[in-house]
C-alpha cells in the first residue's frame, strides 16, 4: 500500500491581514480568482481550509437551525409527530402550486 504524504505551503500576512494562497494549494482546492473559501476551526486547534460552497448561507439561519438541534438534543421529550390532519390541511394549501425554486425573486419578494 502506498503512503502519502503530506506536503507543506507556507504564505505571508500583510499589514491588512491579507495572504496569497500558494500555487499548490490553490491546484488542490481547484481555485480561481474571486472564489471563496472556508476556514474550519477543529477542536484540537488546528484549521483546514477548503474551496467554499458556491451557495451562499444566512447566518441567522444557521444560528437558528443550531438553536433546533441544541434544543432537540436537550429536550427530546418535546417531539411530536405531525398529525395526519395536519398533513392533510397543508397538502390541501397547496395542491396544484408549482414552485420554480431557482427563478429569481421579484423586487417586493426581496
Amino acid at each position: 500500500m502506498a503512503e502519502t504524504l503530506a506536503s507543506c505551503s507556507e504564505s505571508t500576512l500583510t499589514d491588512r491581514y491579507q495572504t496569497t494562497i500558494p500555487d499548490p494549494v490553490r491546484k488542490v482546492l481547484g481555485l480561481n480568482k474571486r472564489d471563496k473559501i472556508q476556514y474550519t476551526i477543529q477542536p484540537n486547534g488546528q484549521v483546514v481550509i477548503s474551496r467554499a460552497d458556491n451557495t451562499e448561507s444566512d447566518p441567522i439561519l444557521g444560528q437558528f437551525l443550531s438553536f433546533l438541534a441544541q434544543d432537540i438534543e436537550r429536550n427530546p421529550q418535546h417531539i411530536r409527530a405531525i398529525s395526519e390532519d395536519l398533513v392533510n390541511r397543508v397538502q390541501s394549501l397547496v395542491a396544484g402550486i408549482e414552485i420554480d425554486l431557482d427563478a429569481p425573486l421579484v423586487d417586493e419578494d426581496e
